[in-house]
C-alpha cells in the first residue's frame, strides 16, 4: 500500500517485469503441466496479464511496435502447450485455504506451490532444483528453506530439524511464527512447496491457527508421521517481495547485472561518495 490500492502485489514490476511473471518463468522451465492461478476477483488484471491478448498485439503491430508485441506473445502463457485454470479465493482466509480453492483442478500426484512474493533467483530455477530433488527425497511433503537470523524467524515457519542429509532438512515438527526463544531451529521456509496429494484431504479438515486463517504449514505439520517433511536447501538468492525493502534489494540485484543501468548506478554511487565527502 499504497500501490497496491490499485495493482495488485502479483503484477509489481521488479524492474519491467511483474512477480508473477517470474513465477510463470520458473513454473514453465520446471515442466509444470497445469498451472492454476488462485485470485480474488478484484485481481481481474492478473488473469489479463497471464494471458495471451491477440487484438493489443496487433494494434502494437500496426503502430510499428512489433517488437513490442512479440514481448507480449512471448510473456503469455500458450494455452496449446499448458493448462490455464483460475480459481478465486473469495476472502482472505490464509494460505492453506488458498491451495484448497485449487483441489478439484490439480492433476493426480504431488503439487508445486509457487508464492510469486518471494523472488527466487538463480542459475536454476528453484522449483527446478526442488522437482529434480523431490524423487529422492525420504518424504512426501517438501518446503525449501533457508536460514535465518534467530531475531527473524517469528516472520516463518519453522523446521524442527531430526537430520540433515546434504541439501535435505528431515523434521519431526513445524511451527509457524514462533517467537525467538521458542523457535526450534532457524531452519525456515519460504515460497516454494512440492506437495503430497494428501495435503487436500489433510487441508479439508485443518482447523484455523494464527490469524485465524488455515494456515498451511499446521497442515503440513500434521501429515509429518504419515507423509514426512523435508526442507531443502536451494542454491539462488531469496528476495521477500512482499516488503518495500525486498523488492528494493531485488531491482538493485537484477539492475547490477544489466549493462543499460550501469550509468545510472554509477551515478548514484559517484553522487553518493561526493555527499559524504561534502
Amino acid at each position: 500500500m499504497p500501490a497496491t490500492k490499485s495493482v495488485p502485489k502479483e503484477l509489481l514490476p521488479v524492474l519491467d517485469t511483474p512477480l508473477i511473471q517470474y513465477a510463470i518463468e520458473e513454473a514453465q522451465a520446471a515442466g509444470v503441466e497445469r498451472m492454476i492461478f488462485v485470485s480474488h476477483p478484484s485481481k481481474d488484471a492478473i488473469e489479463h496479464h497471464v494471458l495471451d491478448d491477440a487484438e493489443l498485439r496487433a494494434t502494437l503491430k500496426e503502430r510499428g511496435k512489433a517488437r513490442l508485441a512479440d514481448r507480449l506473445r512471448k510473456a503469455a502463457i500458450d494455452e496449446d502447450d499448458h493448462d490455464v485454470i483460475f480459481v478465486m479465493q473469495d476472502e482472505p482466509l490464509g494460505l492453506g485455504h488458498a491451495i484448497l480453492c485449487a483441489a478439484e483442478h490439480a492433476l493426480p500426484g504431488a503439487v508445486a506451490v509457487i508464492l510469486p512474493d518471494d523472488l527466487i533467483l538463480g542459475k536454476t530455477g528453484c522449483l527446478t532444483q526442488m522437482i529434480e530433488a523431490y524423487n529422492t527425497s525420504e518424504a512426501g511433503h517438501m518446503v525449501a528453506t533457508m536460514e535465518v537470523p534467530r531475531e527473524a524467524v517469528s516472520s516463518y515457519g519453522i523446521l524442527s530439524v531430526a537430520r540433515r542429509d546434504g541439501p535435505f532438512a528431515y523434521a519431526d515438527r513445524m511451527v509457524e511464527k514462533p517467537a525467538a526463544e521458542e523457535a526450534p531451529s532457524t531452519t525456515a521456509a519460504v515460497g516454494r512447496y512440492v506437495l503430497d496429494g494428501s495435503i487436500f484431504e489433510t487441508l479439508r479438515s485443518q482447523e484455523p491457527g494464527a490469524g485465524g486463517e488455515i494456515q498451511l504449514t499446521d497442515a503440513i505439520a500434521r501429515g509429518i508421521e504419515t507423509t514426512g517433511l523435508a526442507g531443502f536447501r536451494f542454491e539462488g538468492i531469496r528476495f521477500d517481495c512482499g516488503s518495500k525493502a525486498g523488492m528494493l534489494a531485488a531491482e538493485l540485484h537484477l539492475a547490477r547485472q544489466d549493462p543499460e543501468f550501469d550509468a545510472v548506478i554509477d551515478d548514484f554511487v559517484a553522487s553518493f561518495h561526493t555527499a559524504e565527502v561534502a
